[in-house]
């Protein structure tokens, strides 16, 4: 299979199963499309990716051809899925596609599982996801492009979280933080 086709099996993969996963979490009461996390500004990445693609397909197209590129990035591809998926599924109800900043009695402290490993494994894996996808399709601008955006949304998301999760578990999550990576490098 061809790199393109990889890509949009990758989105569309992504994309249902974060859906299925927050209805069957959650209960299809409680989701809505903002559970498919599609934005303006992620449509507009995608459609430069893919003007990137073709752009560089049609004027250098031995870019395109590192296959071990490809499949690096593939792989980098399923080990994010796969870290995201098992972080949604670990957290089970106290995973959400939207901060909380109320505490909820069902919202627990999840530090077991791939939360052993970083704190924000959900963060982690996508960054290695989206970064995969455009190294797969030999995407030097967008690769650099993803990985300073995802990257910078994420150092700003982190520490907003994590103010109400330290609100929320007080010295728990206070001794988590120190002992356990957030999982986004160069963010504490």
């Amino acid at each position: 299979m061809d790199p393109l086709s990889q890509f949009l099996l990758a989105i569309l993969f992504f994309h249902s199963s974060e859906y299925i996963l927050a209805a069957a979490i959650h209960g299809m009461s409680n989701v809505n499309v903002k559970s498919l996390l599609v934005s303006k500004e992620y449509v507009l990445a995608m459609v430069f990716a893919l003007l990137e693609y073709f752009f560089e397909l049609l004027l250098f197209p031995g870019l395109k051809e590192h296959f071990w590129v490809s499949n690096l990035g593939l792989a980098m591809l399923v080990v994010g899925e796969i870290v995201r998926k098992l972080a949604i599924v670990t957290a089970g109800r106290s995973f959400t596609h939207l901060i909380r900043v109320y505490h909820e009695d069902h919202h627990k402290l999840v530090t077991s599982g791939v939360y052993a490993f970083v704190r924000h494994p959900s963060y982690c894996g996508f960054l290695i996801w989206s970064v995969g996808t455009q190294i797969m399709l030999c995407n030097p601008i967008a690769t650099v492009g993803f990985a300073v955006v995802v990257w910078r949304f994420f150092a700003a998301r982190i520490p907003y979280e994590e103010y109400f999760l330290r609100q929320f578990f007080g010295a728990d999550y206070e001794e988590y933080a120190r002992r356990v990576p957030s999982g986004v490098p160069f963010v504490m």
